[in-house]
């Protein structure tokens, strides 16, 4: 069996250990709170993640574009959730597609959404479910007024073609909370407004199968999930990053990290390695507990962090890490935002005390459509 430090580099690897107990953590989180996990796989976009994520008690799985859906259904994922606004006839028509052979929802959040689903799956098998997203916060998509959510509703009513399976909302302003209390604060209003909203619903007889909240950072606490809540849609935890990390003051938990070869020590101080922002990003993120330092963290070296990156270069100022390292050496960089990252890649290496145990495809890579 081949050990990790005998792939060629770049090589994005998965250590198998720590991703399932970040996966055991969450789905007995989610367990404890009477709630379903379902979740985000744009961070992994990786079916058979997605299939070990459901084989531990995930209540299906969350994509972002209708792409990444095909693929997951392809692969065998049968309950997928769109949290996205779509928008067009052609990807429209896809979901009509993919509605004849498993449960598919997807997002809406206005009156012209509720038009274009109506026409495309008018004479369906099937009606188009579909949920409301609701703005809390975040300043992104979503209904922001209670007048138009009304009117929402009662277009949904007026359709023959639709059917309004719940409500959802991301607090990913979570992300900028500048301690856990701020978090929490900013975390228990997105819930509330949430939860408001679904109460509207309810008042007009429209019944709510599902109300669904996601972001990462507050389930990292576990802060308590209100009633009412029916399920949640973390996706980074399962492989967490430098950003996530800051979150909980540890990089223990981080189960990704990109290998690099040492390249070049052209100074006293610069060390430069095989990849660059083609591999890793050039994400940074600049407030709240999930501000990170550097373009991403050297794994196993106290204080060493990227300082800056070319295309396939990653740039390294550290003296002390410049002596302890040889061209050729191989070396671990936790991405800053690991979801992005993923993407860059063609496949990860999972990894069991030192040995590559199995190699995984990153099915979804590139399907932005």
């Amino acid at each position: 069996m081949m050990t990790y430090d005998e792939l060629d580099t770049p090589a994005l690897l998965i250590d198998q250990r720590v991703m399932m107990e970040n996966m055991t953590v969450m789905q007995q989180y989610a367990d404890r709170q009477h709630v379903k996990l379902r979740p985000h796989t744009k961070t992994h976009k990786t079916p058979m993640l997605a299939k070990r994520q459901e084989e531990m008690g995930a209540f299906g799985i969350t994509v972002a574009k209708v792409g990444e859906a095909e693929v997951m259904a392809a692969h065998g994922l049968t309950d997928i959730f769109i949290a996205n606004q779509i928008v067009g006839e052609k990807k429209l028509k896809r979901i009509r597609q993919l509605a004849e052979s498993i449960r598919i929802s997807f997002g809406i959040d206005c009156i012209e959404h509720v038009h274009q689903v109506e026409e495309v799956f008018r004479g369906a098998e099937k009606k188009a479910e579909v949920l409301i997203e609701i703005e809390v916060g975040e300043g992104r998509s979503g209904v922001i007024e209670e007048s138009h959510f009304r009117n929402l509703l009662k277009a949904i009513q007026e359709c023959d073609a639709i059917h309004l399976k719940g409500i959802f909302s991301h607090d990913g302003h979570t992300y900028q909370a500048e301690s856990p209390s701020h978090c929490q604060t900013l975390y228990e209003e997105a819930v509330n407004r949430t939860l408001m909203f679904a109460q509207i619903a309810e008042e007009i007889g429209m019944t709510l199968e599902v109300v669904s909240i996601g972001s990462t950072p507050p389930f990292l606490f576990q802060f308590d999930i209100p009633k009412g809540v029916t399920e949640i849609r973390p996706g980074t935890y399962i492989l967490m990053d430098a950003s996530q990390s800051n979150v909980i003051g540890t990089f223990s938990h981080c189960a990704a990290t990109v290998l690099t070869t040492v390249i070049s020590k052209p100074t006293r101080e610069r060390v430069i390695t095989d990849v660059g922002a083609k591999g890793l990003t050039a994400q940074t993120r600049s407030k709240g507990l999930t501000k990170t330092k550097g373009l991403g963290k050297v794994k196993e070296f106290d204080g060493v962090f990227v300082s800056d990156v070319f295309d396939e270069h990653a740039i390294i100022y550290h003296e002390g890490f410049r002596q302890q390292v040889q061209i050729g050496d191989k070396v671990q960089i936790i991405p800053n935002h690991i979801c992005p990252a993923m993407n860059l890649h063609e496949k990860a290496y999972l990894i069991q005390d030192g040995e590559v145990v199995e190699e995984l495809l990153i099915a979804c890579k590139g399907k932005l459509q």
